[in-house]
């Protein structure tokens, strides 16, 4: 997969991260970050899929009224993720057509009726399709000039780097997908489940 740490850890910057990178290149990496989840929750039960983890971190400052310090659940994360990264493939098919960006291109299957590890499968699967698809919307001559601010703060993006800034999205949440898994499998040991996340569900501005 590529570099997501360094540029985590500063060692890269974002725009080192996304230099010369081919619509291929986005194709085998979202084949590639797909396959990363589907591995981490393979031996997964429904059990795991709803299991409430601990996570004293936990602060959803994009949540309804009552949930914002509530943990996710690996079902939630699944959802969250993978319409996260849907919305930056649309958005980076239009920048890409040369359309004027006109807001955003989002949306969430609710987390709640996401009990089942095959509707997990079935969603990161139906996301691949998704995101994929979009990559074959892409102009032979994209239009890589056309560009703009996702959220404060941030540098101005173009088809290429908000498609990846999905991949990145994505790659933060592997960590804590791994956690809430750990977790639950561990939750019939006495004592062993004492573990945190030790970060909140997701303050990304894209979110």
């Amino acid at each position: 997969m590529f570099e997501y740490k360094a540029v985590r850890d500063k060692k890269i910057t974002f725009q080192d991260l996304i230099k010369n990178l081919t619509v291929d290149d986005l194709a085998r990496e979202t084949n590639a970050m797909v396959d990363e989840m589907l591995r981490l929750i393979s031996d997964c039960t429904d059990a795991e899929v709803v299991f409430r983890p601990v996570d004293p971190a936990a602060d959803d400052p994009y949540a309804r009224e009552g949930d914002k310090n509530m943990p996710w659940t690996l079902g939630h994360v699944i959802v969250h993720c993978t319409a996260s990264s849907e919305e930056s493939a649309f958005l980076a098919a239009e920048l890409a057509r040369g359309v004027v960006h006109h807001g955003r291109s989002r949306w969430e299957a609710p987390w709640e009726r996401v009990t089942k590890i095959t509707q997990c499968r079935h969603r990161l699967e139906e996301s691949r399709r998704m995101r994929l698809a979009c990559l074959q919307v892409f102009p032979d001559a994209s239009h890589l000039d056309n560009t703009y601010i996702p959220w404060e703060g941030a540098k101005p993006m173009n088809a290429i780097s908000r498609f990846v800034s999905g991949l990145l999205h994505d790659w933060d949440h592997l960590g804590q997908i791994t956690e809430i898994i750990r977790q639950a499998k561990a939750d019939n040991s006495p004592g062993i489940n004492a573990g945190v996340s030790g970060e909140p569900p997701c303050s990304h501005p894209s979110c």
